[in-house]
């Protein structure tokens, strides 16, 4: 069997320049208008420059981001869950060739040819943050989500704070950054990743997406796709991350060692994807899975609240969502990646193992909840982590880094997860 084949039915759509086409492109660059970007589209343009975002070849129409908020597609029909559009102040021309510049590192990441440019007005960032943001928690209800996301959701922080106009259009991308350098071995493109697999002779494969260093139910959740698929691709968020979540490097480092004394290596890889998180919640989970089809996988495991944001999704709605995405869009149009879907895991001191509601018949005073956030919090404040929480090498580097750090940042808790037992 071979692997899924990459979404939107044009194989990979890469759009990175390479060689003389590359040189070429980079000198013609410094004669164009110089647009500075943020870190959210630095990486958005390399997740196309590299396929990751297969079919995209640009950013956003006014038609495409409409129809992704209100209908989970592209205008073309193609299913698309979360918005990539690039936002500017600066007045461009329709037609118009401009250079997209990452200030931050001093570099040209791309060329565009601008085929729209359409206002963003406040009601527009608002309409965009209650489709594509607002979910099915307590602090998403019409009474709460206006009150509580501005001050403490980052995804609608984002979208507000967005510029004037939104420019759609083709790119020709001319730079990685500096992801291979920072992650040898471990950063790697769709097509490398599906070499990986093909050279394994996996076709079946799961990923496990992680923000957080991986504790014990991530650890779970893998062993598990392990069982049932030929491989899991242990698949990590090198981007940017909001205040108080840990760097990859760290976090690499963790998985490094859990694969290293508690896996069968055969059987796992290991890899880095170059975007920023959107802590868009069950959105995300379908983005999540998108992406990952072009990197081969057919199973997105998708367990409690992922990629959720305080109290603002339901604690299984990122799973529920892929109940209710559009389906038979036509040829390479539909998601292929299906859901893994996991019930609530954890630690069980009757069971003496790790189990879910769906294995263990005991009560929740024999249980110790497992959550990336309540692991952060403890570390910061120096507080005991609780026994079967994590394996104590990984403990070990997150104690060793949280002790280097001058500066404490505030982690806010989700309910759920505010107490040691469930």
């Amino acid at each position: 069997m071979a692997l899924v084949p990459p979404h939107g039915g044009k194989g990979l759509v890469c759009c990175l320049l390479q060689g003389a086409e590359l040189a070429a492109e980079q000198k013609k660059a410094e004669g164009l208008k110089k647009i500075d970007i943020s870190p959210r589209a630095k990486g958005d343009l390399i997740m196309m420059g590299i396929g990751g975002f297969s079919p995209l070849n640009g950013f956003m129409s006014k038609a495409d981001w409409k129809s992704v908020c209100e209908n989970f597609t592209l205008a073309d029909g193609t299913f698309w869950p979360v918005p990539v559009t690039l936002d500017m102040d600066e007045e461009v021309k329709v037609g118009e060739e401009i250079a997209l510049f990452d200030p931050k590192k001093g570099v040209f990441m791309a060329t565009m040819k601008v085929t729209e440019v359409y206002e963003m007005t406040e009601a527009d960032k608002k309409w965009e943050c209650e489709k594509v943001y607002k979910g099915q928690g307590e602090e998403s209800a019409d009474d709460k989500f206006w009150e509580i996301a501005p001050k403490d959701h980052p995804g609608v922080q984002m979208v507000m704070a967005q510029k004037k106009y939104n420019v759609a259009g083709p790119v020709k991308v001319l730079s990685e950054g500096d992801y291979r350098d920072r992650f040898p071995g471990c950063y790697m493109s769709p097509a490398e990743a599906r070499a990986t697999f093909e050279e394994k002779g996996w076709s079946k494969v799961a990923a496990l997406q992680l923000r957080n260093p991986m504790h014990r139910s991530h650890e779970f959740l893998a062993k598990i796709a392990v069982e049932v698929c030929d491989g899991v691709f242990i698949h990590s968020l090198v981007g940017n991350l909001k205040p108080g979540d840990i760097p990859a490097e760290v976090r690499i480092k963790c998985i490094d060692t859990l694969i290293d004394k508690y896996f069968v290596k055969a059987n796992v890889v290991q890899g880095g994807y170059p975007l920023d998180m959107r802590y868009a919640g069950p959105r995300e989970g379908l983005l999540h899975a998108t992406f990952r089809q072009n990197y081969g996988v057919s199973d997105m495991l998708i367990g409690r609240d992922h990629a959720g944001v305080g109290d603002f999704y339901g604690l299984f709605e990122a799973q529920e969502i892929f109940d209710r995405v559009p389906k038979n869009l036509g040829a390479g149009k539909d998601l292929i990646t299906q859901p893994m879907k996991i019930d609530w895991t954890f630690y069980c001191y009757k069971c003496d193992g790790m189990a879910s509601l769906r294995t263990c018949p005991h009560g929740k005073e024999d249980r110790v909840v497992l959550s990336g956030t309540k692991l952060r919090k403890a570390l910061s404040e120096g507080a005991p982590v609780a026994d079967h929480f994590g394996r104590d090498e990984v403990l070990d580097i997150l104690r060793e880094y949280y002790s280097s750090l001058t500066e404490k940042v505030e982690i806010k808790m989700q309910s759920h997860a505010a107490a040691t037992k469930m």
